[in-house]
Formats: structure tokens, sequence, C-alpha cells
């Protein structure tokens, strides 16, 4: 039990770094995720004002 308990001690450090990785990426993928999205939306608006603009231009 005493070897288990001291593996486990020596993987332990390893395990937190780890985990703090994945945190770490997966908030840079959150953000990239999101940040994408409000571009989109964004262009997606500027289109529809641009071509309300382009119909009234033509009328």
């Amino acid at each position: 039990m005493n070897a288990f308990l001291l593996a486990l001690a020596a993987l332990l450090p390893s395990i937190g770094v780890g985990f703090l990785f994945y945190l770490a990426i997966r908030a840079l993928v959150n953000a990239d995720r999101t940040e994408r999205a409000a571009l989109a939306k964004l262009d997606a608006e500027e289109r529809a004002s641009a071509m309300q603009s382009e119909d009234q231009a033509a009328s």
C-alpha cells in the first residue's frame, strides 16, 4: 500500500499540471468559438445593412 501511495504522490503533480493545461486550452477554444460567432453575426448585420442601402438606392 505504501508503494501505491508513493506512486500516486509522484504522479499527482503531473496530473495537476495536465488538468490546468486542459482548462487553459478549453478556455482558448471557447473564446475562439465565441469570437467567431460574434464576427459572423457582425458580418451578417453588415451584409443586411448593405443590402438595404442598395435596395433604397435602386428605388
